[in-house]
């Protein structure tokens, strides 16, 4: 099971790609392994600790789901020397950390973040028109 953030390639230039785990709750689980997941607007945020923001995981049918918020900040597993790594490229490239894809691994459940620069509308568009180019080849 692989769900890929289309969007992300799409809206970012995508740069080194970091593997971390991510914290969850039992039901949140069940409902990751099914692939109901939504990251288009998600990006992570680092406090205290590393936190992913925006990140939409649906509900899981079987669980009770009364005080459920699916959007919650999530937790992010890393190490401080990782997280003051990132910190540091972000601030000198002035990049932002997205999630590019969320698959399992040794039936652990694992996010791919990557350092990213927003693209231009410009830019969005002429990879619109290659796209369609390559198509018609």
């Amino acid at each position: 099971m692989k769900i890929v953030n289309d969007k992300a390639k799409f809206n970012y230039e995508l740069g080194e790609r970091i593997e971390t785990g991510i914290a969850l709750t039992g039901p949140e689980v069940k409902s990751v392994k099914l692939g109901q997941v939504d990251m288009s607007g998600a990006h992570v945020r680092i406090k205290d600790g590393a936190e992913i923001v925006g990140l939409h995981i649906y509900p899981y049918k079987h669980a009770d789901n009364t005080n459920y918020d699916p959007t919650r900040s999530r937790k992010l597993l890393l190490h401080r020397r990782e997280i003051l790594g990132l910190l540091s490229k972000m601030k000198q490239g002035r990049l932002m950390l997205v999630p590019t894809a969320m698959y399992t691994k040794e039936g652990k459940i694992k996010l791919e973040i990557a350092l990213a620069r927003g693209k231009r509308k410009y830019e969005k568009r002429e990879a619109i028109k290659k796209r369609d180019l390559d198509r018609e080849m």
